[in-house]
């Protein structure tokens, strides 16, 4: 494998982990564990730092309307805008990357060299034309299944400039939808090919910015944070706020991320499975554990077998085949069956990261160099 083609399948794991981390649990290759195994420490549930960080989000409190002549009702509770946002009801997926903490993490340092090889010139150009500071305004990131939403400080972006001839209007007690135009593709002959429609933008109360398909997909997020939607949980309940990022996926969604050649394990995780709950540690090394809940006790615990059974395979043809490369991203792996569910874990050792990416640092530092003696 050349340098080249090194390079983007470690900058394609760098992003894999963080977005789409399920699926390399699935479809990975092994290899034989070190003699001495170093100690990962797996996110399997709240600690003391995360509590308090999910205490500082309770910021919001709904508005109450009192009749006339009825006793003042009970003040809901302070609660996270965000969490209020996220889509309702089973079978949704949401999945939340804890964008400033990562920031400043070991990896999140390594993924800043890789965004920056250039010199910073796209960042600078983005804060500019924006008025958003990624690296300094952005909190989280979401992607649903409905998505985006970003949440943060977006007081100074500049959203009718961006936006350009979108129609935008006031909604709800504190936002903003955006709807903007559609979009003309002419194809060579000058006639019409193609007529495309832009996202729609919502911005709540300058902390929550939302992308939807449509107007009223950001609209329905809008509403459930102001408390007119559905009378049902968040799709991520606080106590699942933990690590670096989490959320659920909905079967179907990871179903579908599988390979052509894993159809079978596709449909039996349709049939099997009712959600999968991810969680990734990335505070040195990158661990992740991934929950895999049913309703038949008995089918949940055969797939976990099976799972095991073919991640002890692919160790195997890994070892033949001397794949060491994808091998290093499942010496961690594991099934851990747990009644209804079971639990699969991998880890990817930060110095493993470091080495495949060391040279975005090296780029890095050779374009602001060069921009120096310009």
């Amino acid at each position: 494998m050349d340098n080249r083609r090194r390079r983007r399948v470690w900058l394609g794991v760098a992003g894999l982990l963080f977005v789409l981390a399920g699926v390399l649990m699935f479809t990975g290759q092994g290899d034989k564990l070190p003699e001495e195994e170093p100690q990962v420490e797996f996110p399997r549930r709240m600690r003391g730092q995360e509590r308090e960080r999910a205490e500082r989000r309770k910021t919001w409190v709904m508005p109450t309307v009192v009749d006339a002549g009825t006793a003042a009702a009970e003040r809901p509770r302070p609660q996270d805008p965000l969490l209020a946002a996220l889509p309702r009801g089973a079978g949704r997926t949401a999945v939340v990357i804890e964008a400033n903490a990562l920031r400043h993490s070991p990896i999140g340092e390594l993924l800043l060299d890789c965004m920056m090889r250039d010199g910073g010139k796209e960042l600078d150009e983005f804060r500019k034309k924006s008025g958003v500071d990624p690296l300094q305004d952005l909190d989280r990131l979401v992607i649903t299944d409905q998505g985006m939403m970003l949440s943060g400080n977006f007081a100074n972006a500049k959203f009718q400039e961006l936006m350009g001839d979108a129609v935008s209007m006031d909604y709800g007690q504190g936002a903003r939808v955006y709807e903007p135009g559609e979009t003309i593709v002419t194809g060579p002959d000058g006639n019409t090919s193609s007529v495309h429609r832009r996202p729609a933008v919502g911005i709540w109360n300058n902390q929550l910015f939302m992308v939807g398909q449509n107007p009223d997909d950001v609209k329905a997020a809008i509403d459930r944070v102001e408390g007119r939607g559905p009378d049902e949980p968040p799709t991520i309940p606080e106590g699942s706020t933990y690590g670096e990022m989490y959320g659920v996926l909905s079967v179907e969604h990871l179903a579908r991320l599988l390979p052509p050649d894993q159809a079978e394990l596709a449909q039996r995780l349709r049939d099997v499975a009712q959600n999968v709950e991810l969680h990734v540690d990335a505070t040195s090394d990158v661990a992740l554990v991934a929950e895999v809940r049913g309703k038949d006790k008995d089918q949940v615990t055969d797939l976990g077998k099976s799972l095991g059974a073919a991640l002890s395979l692919a160790r195997m043809r890994a070892q033949a085949e001397g794949e060491k490369e994808m091998a290093q991203l499942l010496d961690f792996a594991r099934v851990q069956p747990d009644g209804s569910s079971f639990k699969l874990e991998m880890a990817v050792p930060l110095s493993v990261i470091q080495e495949r990416l060391a040279f975005c640092k090296e780029e890095r530092q050779a374009a602001e160099a060069d921009a120096g003696v310009r």
